[in-house]
C-alpha cells in the first residue's frame, strides 16, 4: 500500500513549535511528511534550533500590501511546483495564504487550522476542513467546504507538554539570579491587524520596568528592522544590561517558565504564558479574539488597554518557584493528529470527534483557577 503523504507549510514563527509534535506523531504512525517553510521572522532559526529539515520557500515582504500580495503569489507558484512533484494526499497549515493558493490550483485537499478569527487568511477561499479551538463561540461563523473540527483546549496545549525546564536559562542570558525577570514581546507592527496604540503601550511598559531597580527585561524583537529601532530607542538601558536582547534564538517555553511575568503585544506568547501559569499582560490592541477573551474571563490573561493600565495593573513581584509537572499527551494534540490522519485516509473527520468535543467541555469545566 502506498504510504500516505501529508504536506505541512510553516508560514510563521509560532507554527514551528506548534507543528513539531504533530510532525513527530504523524511520522511515528507511518506517514510521510513533506515540510515547507517561509523565511519569516524567526522561522529559519527555530528550524535549525529544533533540527528540522525542510524546503524554505519565499520570505516576508514587510508592511507594503502590494508587495505582500505579489510575494504571496510568487511563493504560491513556487509551492505549486513542489506540490506537483510531491503529490501529497492532504495539505495542512495554520493560515498559510500561499499554500491556500497552491492547493486551489493543484486540487490538493486542504486543512486550515486557525485560532484568531480576525486574521486575514484568504477568507474568500474556504478550506475543505477547518480546525479551531472549542472555545470559539457558536456565534463565530466558520466556513469550510466539508467539515469543522473543534479541538479541545487551545493551540498552545498541543506543544506545552514538551517543556523541559533548563535551570541555566537565566545564566545563559547573563541575568542576575536575584533580579525580577520580565519577558517582553513587541507587537507585530507589520501585521494587517496591527494597531499603533500597542506601540505606545510598549513604551509605557518599558519605561515602567526600567524605572524600577532589580528588574531585568528580556526583549524579543520580531525581526531585524524592529530590533534596530528598539536598540536605538532603548540604547541606554541595553548598554546597562537592564534590557537584554538575546543574540540568538532561545527556547521560548523555557524563557517564559523562568520569567516572573510576561508582557506581550502578540497572541502566541500570551497564550503560552497563560498555559504555563505565568502572569501575563497583553498590550495587543487589535481586535481581541475569542481565545484571548476566554483566557481573560478565566483570569489567566490580563488585557491592558491604556498607559494608565500599564502603570496601575501590572504587578511586579517574584513568581514562586514551583516544579514543572509534565502531564500526559495533550488531548488537543491527539484530536488534531487523529483528524489529519482520518482525512488523509478517508477524506472525512473521525466519528469520535464529537466525543473529543465532549471531553474538551469537561476539561474546561474542571480547570477554573488552574493552569492548562
Amino acid at each position: 500500500m502506498k504510504q500516505k503523504k501529508i504536506w505541512i507549510d510553516l508560514d510563521n514563527t509560532p507554527h514551528v513549535p506548534f507543528f513539531l509534535p504533530i510532525i513527530e506523531e504523524l511520522r511515528a504512525k507511518g506517514y510521510a511528511v513533506v515540510l515547507t517553510a517561509r523565511d519569516s521572522y524567526q522561522v529559519c532559526q527555530l528550524l535549525e534550533f529544533h533540527g528540522l529539515t525542510c524546503k524554505v520557500v519565499g520570505r516576508h515582504w514587510g508592511k507594503n500590501r502590494l508587495l505582500k500580495v505579489a510575494g504571496t503569489c510568487l511563493r504560491a507558484a513556487q509551492l505549486l511546483s513542489i506540490a506537483i512533484m510531491e503529490r501529497p494526499d492532504v495539505a495542512v497549515a495554520h493560515g498559510s495564504r500561499a499554500q491556500t493558493l497552491a492547493t486551489l490550483v493543484s486540487g490538493i485537499p486542504r486543512i486550515s487550522i486557525f485560532d484568531y478569527e480576525f486574521a486575514s487568511v484568504m477568507g474568500f477561499l474556504h478550506p475543505d476542513w477547518a480546525f479551531v479551538p472549542q472555545v470559539f463561540p457558536a456565534s463565530i461563523e466558520i466556513n469550510a467546504k466539508r467539515q469543522v473540527l473543534r479541538y479541545p483546549g487551545i493551540k498552545e496545549d498541543v506543544y506545552i507538554g514538551r517543556l523541559k525546564p533548563d535551570s541555566t536559562m537565566r545564566e545563559q542570558l547573563g541575568l542576575s539570579p536575584t533580579d525580577l525577570v520580565v519577558t517582553v514581546r513587541p507587537p507585530a507592527d507589520e501585521a494587517h491587524y496591527h494597531n499603533p496604540k500597542a506601540e505606545s503601550l510598549l513604551d509605557a511598559a518599558l519605561n515602567l520596568l526600567t524605572s524600577k531597580p532589580d528588574i531585568s527585561v528580556i526583549l524579543l524583537p520580531r525581526n531585524e528592522r524592529q530590533e534596530a529601532v528598539l536598540r536605538k530607542r532603548w540604547a541606554e538601558w541595553i548598554s546597562k544590561r537592564r534590557i537584554v536582547i538575546p543574540a540568538q534564538v532561545v527556547d521560548g517555553l523555557n524563557l517564559i517558565w523562568f520569567s516572573d511575568l510576561v508582557i506581550s503585544g502578540g497572541g502566541t506568547m500570551n497564550r503560552e504564558a497563560a498555559a504555563l501559569g505565568v502572569p501575563v499582560y497583553s498590550i495587543f490592541r487589535g481586535p481581541i479574539g475569542a481565545v484571548d477573551k476566554y483566557l481573560s474571563e478565566m483570569g489567566r490573561l490580563k488585557l491592558l488597554t491604556s498607559e494608565e493600565d500599564v502603570r496601575t495593573k501590572i504587578v511586579l513581584e517574584r513568581r514562586p518557584s514551583v516544579p514543572w509537572k509534565r502531564g500526559k499527551k495533550s488531548v488537543a494534540l491527539q484530536s488534531i493528529v487523529q483528524g489529519i490522519i482520518s482525512i488523509a485516509e478517508t477524506q472525512s473527520l473521525p466519528e469520535n470527534s464529537v466525543e473529543l468535543e465532549a471531553q474538551s467541555t469537561a476539561i474546561y469545566q474542571g480547570i477554573k483557577g488552574g493552569a492548562f
